[in-house]
């Protein structure tokens, strides 16, 4: 069964790009200047750390890129895999994000401060973040929602820009419908990345701030197959 469809996907995609704000704002702030989802910055981060400049960690990011690349290709092999026998593959892999996800938060549940953490288990909780969110973007990139890929903005930002009066630029959609949604998604990161932010400065123990998204993704992962049968019902 495929994932809904039209606002429903847009909806929930929008959601998702909030959550990978807030993730992201835990990792960088709590666990040490790494990101678990934007894995372009962790590139970067890793070359300035291996040439000694910025203080950047070396081991946590390979740690997270790790991790990343290992959660891409588990998502492949299992959404893949439901797919070819008619299983729903979208709730499937959300409930399994959010599962890696709940896990890193107990993997340091007992702590008040995540950089307080012996390294064997920030790296731990580090992995699973980055693990759920490798298969966040295989869940991503199937289910094919423009302009909301969930934990990159860079290409809605410049098709925003390059769409809008200031771009003029009709093959990336000017004169088309596609800003508002194109806006929707670069405010969703900037949303997430600010709360996630104002949770950590309020003393909030960020292992509850990723349990929070965990439930959140779980929540969705329930829904959606309600939310498919319904468009299956009024396509029939």
């Amino acid at each position: 069964m495929e994932p809904p469809s039209g606002t429903a996907l847009i909806v929930i995609m929008v959601g998702l790009t909030v959550a990978t704000g807030v993730l992201d704002a835990v990792s960088f702030l709590a666990l040490g200047q790494v990101f678990t989802a934007t894995q372009t910055g962790n590139l970067l981060f890793l070359g300035f750390g291996i040439a000694g400049q910025g203080g950047l960690p070396v081991v946590a990011t390979v740690v997270s890129l790790g991790a990343f690349v290992l959660g891409a290709a588990l998502g492949a092999r299992l959404e893949s895999t439901l797919a070819r026998h008619g299983r729903q593959w979208f709730p499937m892999a959300l409930a399994t994000e959010a599962a890696l996800l709940a896990c890193s938060a107990l993997a340091a549940w007992e702590s008040g401060s995540a950089r307080g953490l012996p390294p064997g288990r920030r790296y731990a909780v580090i992995g699973l973040m980055a693990m759920a969110m490798g298969m966040r973007n295989v869940t991503a990139l199937r289910a094919a929602a423009p302009d909301l890929t969930t934990t990159v903005e860079t290409r809605a930002m410049t098709a925003l820009v390059s769409g809008s009066l200031l771009g003029r630029d009709r093959r990336l959609g000017y004169g088309t419908h596609a800003g508002p949604r194109r806006l929707t998604s670069v405010g969703a990161m900037f949303g997430g990345g600010l709360l996630g932010a104002v949770l950590i400065g309020l003393g909030t123990r960020p292992m509850l701030v990723i349990l929070l998204v965990a439930a959140f993704v779980a929540a969705v992962a329930l829904l959606v197959p309600g939310m498919a049968r319904r468009r299956a019902g009024a396509d029939d």
